[in-house]
């Protein structure tokens, strides 16, 4: 091969590694059906890609930490990066890079829902299903309930991936009168969600419940709150399972 030549044949190899390594830095790392990151995010970040991180690392924030949704990656945010990553098997720095998205990847289904909680088990209470007829519109509804179910997933998961089900999730106004309640609770924003566990006893859950970004929490020994945990994602802290020493 003649050195013209040769010079050719390197300088072409050089440029097509080039363009490889500029496609592999630039494309998304991943496709998801749900939501992609498409950069690494940590302390100082700001963006909706933020705000979708923090709802699925909001249960890890550490004990009665609720963290606000509102895309700034501030010191809660990043602690609970590391409380996903540790919980995980993941190197807890509480940078969210590949790693962490691939794990949320795995957890994620094609709606957004957490892997073990789904709307068909959250919508509307007293047979009308939906999310019409609450305190907030439909959409804020589902909303809240996307935000809810991922801090139970992480619930769920501090509990060693013992099955919780979900016995009352949204309700109408008119639902959640019918069924005492005042019209115009946490229910009827999306926002709460009642829980039992077929291997765990409720007030495993409501303790645990504490460590998971949950404002609200009503168990054993609250009244009419004896055959399940109510958890909800309230602002502020407001707890109540006298059975249970919370």
């Amino acid at each position: 091969m003649s050195r013209m030549r040769a010079s050719l044949v390197a300088a072409l190899v050089t440029l097509t590694s080039l363009v490889a390594l500029t496609t592999a830095t630039t494309a998304p790392a991943h496709a998801d059906e749900c939501y992609s990151w498409t950069r690494t995010l940590s302390s100082g970040a700001t963006g909706d890609d933020v705000a979708q991180l923090q709802v699925r690392v909001a249960g890890w924030a550490g004990y009665g930490v609720n963290i606000a949704i509102d895309g700034s990656y501030g010191a809660q945010t990043a602690e609970a990066v590391r409380g996903f990553q540790a919980a995980y098997g993941l190197s807890a720095d509480g940078v969210a890079g590949a790693a962490t998205y691939a794990k949320i990847y795995e957890l994620q289904d094609a709606d957004c829902t957490p892997l073990h909680f789904s709307y068909a088990e959250v919508d509307g209470g007293c047979g009308a299903g939906g999310y019409s007829g609450g305190s907030v519109s439909a959409a804020t509804v589902q909303q809240n309930l996307l935000r809810a179910m991922w801090r139970a997933e992480a619930l769920r998961h501090r509990l060693g991936d013992q099955p919780l089900t979900v016995t009352s999730g949204f309700r109408s106004q008119a639902c959640d009168r019918s069924v005492g309640g005042s019209g115009t609770g946490q229910h009827t924003y999306g926002t709460a969600l009642d829980l039992v566990g077929s291997s765990v006893s409720l007030c495993t859950i409501a303790g645990n419940a504490r460590y998971a970004g949950f404002g609200g929490i009503y168990g054993p020994g609250y009244p009419d709150h004896d055959d399940h945990v109510h958890v909800d994602i309230r602002a502020g802290r407001s707890w109540s399972a006298p059975t249970c020493g919370i």
